[in-house]
């Protein structure tokens, strides 16, 4: 249904914007909705254990991290937020009791994240839920091209990361 929304629309905006480059705005939409869609898919799943999606990858992302200090500028950088974002997921990770939030010794200006036991057991409580949703959400995919898609994806990131406007 959103792909159909998409198509029909596309030949309207490619006549009343006939400069704009269609291919590559009609792949932002495409990218826009796949996001947007992914929240809408994981969302209930993760708000069942008391998290979001952007709060379950912080935990996920602090309990790799094996006790060593992550900034949120890390953070911010790793789950692809903004700053202002995650300063908002931490504090309600840290009034759940899911986080720790420290000034770092070397840089009093900054501050350094640790994941407590209680945010390392809701991660683990999460991890059994998730299971299910992140298979059915790439199901439609080969193994060749999910592949396909990994590499692509991690293309065009670096294709914005070195080319800002």
């Amino acid at each position: 249904m959103k792909i159909e929304a998409v198509d029909g629309s596309t030949p309207l905006m490619q006549a009343a914007l006939p400069d704009l480059p269609m291919q590559q705005t009609v792949m932002v939409r495409i990218l826009r909705i796949v996001l947007s869609s992914m929240t809408e898919f994981f969302d209930p799943v993760l708000r069942n254990v008391g998290l979001s999606e952007n709060s379950f990858h912080v935990l996920c992302l602090l309990v790799a991290s094996q006790n060593e200090p992550v900034s949120p500028s890390d953070l911010s950088q790793l789950i692809g937020t903004s700053r202002a974002n995650v300063t908002r997921i931490l504090e309600t990770l840290e009034a759940q009791g899911y986080t720790s939030r420290e000034v770092e010794q070397r840089d009093a200006r900054r501050h350094v994240i640790h994941v407590t036991e209680a945010g390392r057991r809701a991660t683990q409580a999460a991890v059994p839920q998730m299971i299910t949703p992140l298979l059915r959400a790439f199901s439609d995919l080969s193994p060749d091209e999910f592949s396909t898609l990994d590499h692509l994806l991690r293309k065009v990131v670096l294709s914005l990361d070195k080319s800002p406007i």
